[in-house]
């Protein structure tokens, strides 16, 4: 079997996974990424995202980072989902967080392909990556040709549009990369830029975390910033709006994934539910999902905070 049998034969064994597409790229040093991840953390756009300034080298070089590596497999996992919340007045929760957290889902599917690889492909050595270590998926995923970075700094498919996970192996096969380079498809358009109430695209290709409704309402741990009261748009957790109004999300599909269903009573929650919710409700309807990382203090803070919102209105 060649090299480029080799490539096939994975990617067809993605989809067949239930991935939405694969691509393969050679690893080497991100030096185009360099310059850019500086600036964005020399001007502190970050926030309290200590990780991000640590072990840079790694993040720009997978090779550093699982000793071996010749070669990244990118994979993307679709989560768009099949219904939404129905309370228009109820707060609102991003689609990727409805079902199981997506770092098991996707992990476990990156070690059924691994498998594969080693029973089908050939022996080697790999390491799974799931948004939880210094890879820089997005960066990968370009290089595999699997789209390009939107105006709003996430990866765009010609194909599929954005709402999709991203996940990588990092590999000691001397794979064949693919060929395909996708190009920019924003064009004009600043439909992200327009939408985003925070202006946390401050602008185009470059977000200030800090303003951010994701960042915001996940990853900052003391109070919300008092400056972005009146902006939240309702998100208690996380935010799409930036992705809801690109025209390239009008391909989204719904997934096929059960793991990424919601919760019975999740989509069905009104506005009074989500204010009352009490520790075991939350237990109850995010026992697997992302939203446990915010905790029910962490939650019970982005629910005051946006009906603080509702009240000055």
């Amino acid at each position: 079997m060649d090299k480029r049998e080799q490539r096939e034969r994975i990617k067809e064994k993605a989809l067949d996974i239930g991935f939405l597409a694969c691509g393969i790229s050679k690893a080497d040093y991100l030096a185009e990424e360099q310059a850019r991840l500086e600036k964005w953390l020399a001007e502190g756009m970050q926030g309290e995202m200590e990780y991000m300034s640590r072990n840079r080298e790694k993040r720009l070089d997978p090779r550093l980072l699982h000793e071996g590596t010749k070669s990244v497999i990118s994979v993307l996992l679709n989560y768009y989902p099949k219904e939404t919340q129905k309370d228009p007045e109820a707060p609102v929760l991003s689609k990727y967080a409805y079902g199981t957290d997506y770092h098991f889902v996707l992990k476990d599917k990156l070690k059924d392909l691994l498998r594969f690889i080693q029973d089908e492909i050939a022996p080697c050595n790999a390491r799974a990556f799931v948004d939880s270590a210094p890879v820089l998926d997005k960066a990968w995923a370009v290089r595999a040709g699997l789209g390009w970075i939107g105006k709003n700094t996430n990866l765009i498919s010609v194909e599929h549009g954005s709402f999709f996970f991203i996940g990588e192996l990092l590999i000691d096969l001397e794979l064949e990369p693919d060929e395909r380079i996708v190009s920019n498809h924003c064009g004009n358009c600043t439909r992200c830029i327009d939408a985003c109430p925070t202006q946390a695209i401050i602008k185009p290709y470059v977000v200030d975390a800090r303003r951010c409704i994701s960042y915001q309402t996940i990853e900052q741990r003391g109070e919300i910033d008092e400056a972005l009261s009146g902006k939240f748009d309702d998100r208690v957790f996380g935010c799409d709006i930036c992705q809801d109004v690109c025209p390239w999300n009008l391909k989204s599909e719904p997934h096929d994934e059960e793991a990424f269903d919601p919760h019975p009573k999740l989509m069905g929650l009104s506005r009074n539910e989500w204010t009352n919710m009490d520790e075991s409700l939350f237990a109850e309807l995010f026992r697997k999902s992302a939203v446990k990382r915010t905790k029910y203090s962490g939650l019970m803070r982005n629910l005051k905070f946006i009906q603080s919102e509702k009240q000055s209105e």
